[in-house]
């Protein structure tokens, strides 16, 4: 038989649910579980989720005292118990950055649908097939069942048209005039349905066709802004211009300074840039490829080690000088060197100490590695009748040399940074982009595209696209809230979806919120549900 008392432990009143046994001696005793406390304003119990839930599954009556109602043994079993706080979380989020909205407006017959699945990409990760089930066990919009079937229907039942309509519309909501990074990846997929599915250059390493989704995101807010598919066998270059055209024609004409990376740079890439208006502004990384990087390191490597050209980025200090140089007979660029004495140094014994490594294993055993690719690159193993193992091993010393000389130099060019402390500052903040498309392949399972039609691969990566906006948003306040010294972001996920609501009989009975879940509500600035 067990009952509840209450015991005040300092200012707090503490409810206990005892249960009365006896020992293996026969002597009475009493086990005793804390069940929740008195509110100290309204004088009234709070009890915790985990016995309420217990009691539901006993069938045992509990007074709720916010709803001054005694519910039957029959109400409670026939009750639900829901995870309330992620949806609570995320649809505030949505509301505050304006993507409720512009999601309402572009595509009112499935905008709300497309929110929950993207809440469920978040939450879950698992694939739509399993979506029903966790639909029924969270709060949510009244989408009714998101079944198998019915996702396939919702995936091909999105117009390119709708989609376009959401970009513009949260283009202009999200008016910041801020630097917007650009960059591409790749995602496999095993259909033979999907147009843009093609054989190409994998990013993963994969041996698998894909699709190379390209994206824009806001250095200053964090959150993507625009998104597009492209064929699989599109090389990264070929696609900046279209990008950047439907990008413009989305955001009519807003000033976009895009912020790419080495993969994007090719000498023909940037006259083209140069030469169209609608490119107005960008930055760039030279790879050492080119000559023209090479050229930059060359005249500047005598002069460059100096206190003058000292710049400080974030904390690190290295050498930067910016000039005006001729790219062709029509145009000059903006070229920022920079060097970093520290980078250099650790390149250099990074590299001594692969090569030892791989002299000590060749002299060991010079026919295993005599035609490695990796050994046969730094060292030469020639056979020789004079040397004890039959083998001499010698360093390539101008293979080294080689690979030194560019150690701790970048190259970046812009048609509209003309300052190298500036221009360093966008461009390492392009990894936005990174981790962006980081989350939207592992946290998002968007890594494979378990889709059959063009349209339905597209609307998919869409989805996760609203899903990779309510993250970044989440990811953002963390940071900025310092967040992460304390718990995880799958952390933050699972004790906020552990806030739940109980219906009995239609009474919504929203269960008190724990010292962890008020802390995350608060630095949200999300009003505890009532």
């Amino acid at each position: 038989m067990s009952y509840v008392i209450e015991q005040k432990v300092g200012k707090y009143t503490y409810l206990y649910e005892c249960t009365a046994y006896r020992d293996h001696n026969g002597d009475p005793r009493n086990k005793r579980v804390t069940i929740g406390k008195i509110d100290l304003k309204t004088g009234l119990p709070v009890y915790k989720p985990e016995y309420l839930e217990r009691m539901r599954e006993a069938g045992t009556p509990v007074e709720i005292p916010s709803t001054e109602k005694i519910f039957s043994t029959e109400d409670i079993k026939q009750s639900t118990v829901r995870d309330y706080g992620l949806f609570h979380l995320l649809r505030h989020l949505s509301d505050v950055i304006g993507l409720s909205e512009s999601l309402a407006v572009s595509i009112p017959r499935y905008w709300q649908e497309i929110f929950m699945l993207a809440c469920y990409l978040i939450s879950s990760g698992d694939p739509f097939l399993y979506c029903e089930q966790w639909i029924k066990d969270t709060e949510c919009l009244p989408v009714g069942s998101l079944s198998s079937q019915r996702i396939s229907e919702l995936l091909v039942a999105i117009k390119p048209e709708e989609r376009e309509g959401f970009f513009k519309s949260w283009c202009s909501y999200r008016s910041e005039q801020e630097y917007l990074a650009l960059d591409i990846t790749s995602t496999s997929s095993y259909s033979e349905l999907i147009d843009d599915v093609e054989w190409g250059y994998n990013r993963d390493g994969e041996n698998l066709p894909q699709i190379n989704m390209c994206m824009l995101m806001g250095q200053a807010s964090r959150l993507p802004v625009y998104h597009t598919v492209y064929s699989g066998s599109l090389k990264d270059v070929s696609t900046l211009r279209t990008t950047l055209a439907k990008f413009d024609s989305v955001t009519d004409g807003r000033p976009v300074l895009a912020v790419m990376d080495k993969g994007f740079f090719s000498r023909k890439n940037v006259t083209a840039m140069l030469g169209d208006e609608k490119i107005k502004k960008f930055i760039i990384s030279v790879p050492f490829t080119s000559s023209f990087a090479k050229q930059q390191v060359t005249s500047e490597r005598k002069d460059i080690d100096s206190v003058q050209n000292t710049i400080v980025v974030n904390g690190d200090s290295m050498r930067a000088v910016s000039k005006t140089r001729r790219w062709d007979n029509n145009h000059k660029v903006f070229t920022h060197i920079y060097y970093s004495a520290k980078k250099a140094f650790q390149r250099r014994e990074h590299l001594y100490a692969h090569v030892a490594i791989l002299r000590e294993e060749a002299e060991q055993s010079p026919r295993k590695y005599i035609d490695d690719s990796e050994h046969a690159k730094y060292l030469i193993i020639r056979r020789s009748e004079k040397a004890e193992s039959g083998y001499t091993v010698s360093i390539r010393e101008d293979v080294i040399s080689s690979e030194l000389k560019t150690a701790g130099w970048v190259i970046i060019i812009s048609n509209d940074i003309d300052n190298a402390k500036e221009a360093m500052r966008i461009y390492r903040e392009k990894d936005v982009v990174e981790k962006g498309f980081l989350r939207l392949k592992n946290s998002l399972d968007l890594g494979r595209l378990r889709v059959h039609s063009q349209e339905s691969m597209q609307n998919k990566v869409f989805i996760g696209f609203i899903a990779l906006v309510l993250l970044s948003e989440i990811h953002r306040v963390m940071s900025v809230q310092n967040m992460y010294k304390s718990l995880t972001l799958k952390q933050l996920l699972h004790t906020i979806s552990r806030h739940r609501i109980q219906e009995i009989s239609g009474t919504r009975i929203i269960y008190p919120v724990t010292k962890e879940q008020r802390t995350i509500y608060e630095a949200f600035n999300v009003e505890e549900p009532v």
